[in-house]
């Protein structure tokens, strides 16, 4: 236990434990579900840090309620992924730092595991474990991922829907780290810095494993640790919003990374090929709502700031 002093402030620090931030958005149920799974089978030392983004069903009071021995903090306005992490972390005692999603689960210890990873090399900087579906607990969501195709702006999941005859069952550096579970140390967090508020949803991992790696840290796949993902339940799939968000982060995602003329030969990808191409689909299947989303995720993902 050490104290260290920030801001003007003392602040307790505590070695050998991981502090454990997750994000609550209308899922008081989810993220009770993952505090009864670490409870019931984590025997690493930990705690448990919950960010409500401004839930407007009261999940954040709910939880403060049900929930002992845990921190639950009410954000009084949606800051999405990376503001809840980056305010949970504000608040955390840990010397190491998971990010976690509420829709996880456990079957076993795991915290351990991606720990000892961590500390084998102090290059490593950011550490996920092999990630399986809840529903499917045989078939493989992440075991890494592929790096991202410059111009396309997309990548993909290494392993995923594949069943888990223990292909992907070697340790190894990897492209991104995977949001959904992710560990590091405070150490390489003050190195480093955190995640970008710029994004809201999407790419914020892949972002941030960027920028690790040019803080001299290497992302790793350990599959010795595993949890189990019930998908996204904050955001469903092909809604306007999450199209709004996804198209919009894309090419945020691009202006922030990319080398002047990769970042040239994208934005033209995206004004020439992506973007007349989704309004004719679009437009064809009568998806205005889609069509909407689309045009305006593009318009903001040109215009917004980056930092």
């Amino acid at each position: 236990m050490i104290l260290k002093k920030k801001n003007g402030f003392q602040s307790l620090r505590i070695n050998n434990m991981v502090s454990l931030i997750t994000i609550n958005y209308n899922g008081y149920k989810d993220t009770c579900e993952l505090v009864n799974s670490l409870r019931q089978f984590e025997d690493y030392p930990y705690e448990i840090i919950i960010v409500d983004n401004a839930s407007p069903n009261g999940d954040g009071p709910l939880l403060k309620a049900s929930l002992s021995g845990v921190t639950v903090i009410c954000s009084d306005k949606n800051l999405g992924f990376s503001g809840g992490n980056n305010l949970g972390y504000k608040y955390a005692k840990g010397e190491h730092i998971l990010f976690i999603n509420n829709d996880m689960i456990i079957t076993g210890p795991f915290l351990k595991t991606l720990v000892n990873r961590l500390q084998t090399n102090e290059h490593i900087g950011l550490v996920s474990p092999k990630i399986k579906y809840e529903h499917h607990p045989d078939i493989i969501q992440y075991a890494g991922y592929t790096a991202i195709n410059s111009i396309r702006i997309s990548n993909h999941l290494i392993g995923v829907n594949q069943k888990d005859r223990g292909q992907y069952d070697q340790a190894t550096p990897t492209a991104y780290a995977h949001g959904a579970c992710m560990l590091t140390s405070r150490a390489i967090i003050e190195k480093a810095g955190m995640m970008t508020n710029i994004y809201f949803l999407f790419y914020e991992e892949i972002d941030w494993s960027i920028q690790l790696k040019r803080a001299g840290y290497e992302i790793w796949y350990e599959p010795e640790a595993y949890v189990l993902h019930k998908e996204s339940m904050t955001i469903k799939r092909g809604t306007p919003q999450r199209l709004y968000y996804l198209t919009r982060s894309r090419i945020l995602f691009t202006r922030r990374n990319s080398t002047f003329f990769i970042k040239i030969a994208a934005i033209l990808y995206q004004l020439f090929i992506v973007i007349p191409k989704n309004i004719l689909l679009y437009s064809v299947h009568g998806q205005k709502d889609m069509l909407r989303s689309f045009i305006k995720g593009s318009y903001h993902g040109f215009r917004n700031k980056i930092e």
